[in-house]
């Protein structure tokens, strides 16, 4: 990778209210503990609260030197002012300003996303950035959006350039066809879904594509939760958690420090993104990914 990453990062969507609002000191508090606990890659997305996570994340960093920490964010969708008659669409996040987010991948919005970012920021660079969720615009990546982000690149306004995506099918071929520094795969490489080891990780591996693993804990379901993708758990998936569970526990070992730390065992991965919503769960956090876990133990996981 381009750029220097830690290997548990800060995820800031929670910081912007998902689920549920978090206060800016709150917010800023849980960055600043993010910090001290060793998480200095931090990742943000205009989509997370509509501005607020990068708005919290530039209060939190404003005195802090800018060559120790790296920051990524995310294009494609850009914020617009509500209209007359219009609602505000959350999407999952609380306390949000009065905008609406609109799907934009054409050079124009790429870079009007990335100018008001950089402005809630408080930065003039950012070390990162992903275009974010193309699912429905694959076309867009390639005669647009991407070789906007190569431009910047070459001009060093940014200092990686990757794809950030809930699949790992399509960010297979943008990993084989385009000239990516890195992609963010998310709930796709995990204790319960296996699935970027069909093509995406070894696409990398020969391409000299770096990984950064989001969603560790499957939101939520690894982490003592009942939700999988998103969505109530089916009872299969119940099962398999049920199961994963005992073996760990005779180790000693939480279910959560198994699912945040394996991702890390596969060579091309070089981080693993955490989202924390209080400065406890940074610490909770941070004391999982150090425990020691045996190698008997994933090999029966």
């Amino acid at each position: 990778m381009r750029v220097p990453v830690t290997p548990l990062a800060f995820g800031s969507a929670a910081v912007g209210g998902l689920y549920a609002p978090v206060s800016v000191d709150e917010g800023v508090r849980t960055v600043r503990r993010a910090l001290d606990a060793g998480m200095r890659y931090l990742d943000t997305a205009p989509h997370y609260g509509a501005g607020t996570s990068e708005r919290v994340l530039g209060e939190a960093l404003a005195d802090v030197p800018r060559s120790s920490f790296t920051i990524s964010t995310k294009v494609g969708r850009v914020l617009r002012p509500i209209r007359p008659g219009e609602t505000p669409d959350a999407e999952g996040f609380a306390g949000e300003p009065s905008v609406k987010r609109e799907w934009d991948f054409t050079r124009d919005g790429i870079l009007r996303s990335l100018e008001s970012s950089l402005e809630r920021l408080g930065l003039d660079r950012v070390d990162v950035v992903y275009i974010h969720d193309p699912d429905a615009h694959e076309a867009e990546v390639y005669e647009s959006a991407f070789p906007a982000l190569a431009s910047l690149r070459e001009q060093g306004v940014v200092g990686a350039v990757g794809v950030g995506m809930n699949q790992a099918e399509m960010l297979t071929r943008f990993v084989r066809r385009l000239d990516l520094d890195v992609v963010l795969c998310a709930g796709r490489y995990t204790l319960l879904d296996r699935s970027a080891e069909a093509g995406l990780l070894p696409a990398c591996v020969e391409r000299g594509t770096a990984v950064v693993v989001g969603g560790a804990y499957n939101s939520g379901l690894l982490a003592g939760g009942t939700t999988y993708n998103y969505a109530p758990a089916p009872a299969s998936m119940l099962e398999r958690v049920a199961a994963l569970e005992s073996v760990c526990a005779r180790y000693g070992v939480p279910l959560r420090a198994a699912a945040l730390q394996f991702p890390m065992r596969h060579p091309v991965v070089e981080s693993v993104l955490v989202g924390c919503r209080t400065p406890e769960e940074v610490t909770d956090n941070a004391a999982l990914y150090a425990l020691d876990v045996p190698e008997d133990l994933w090999k029966e996981l």
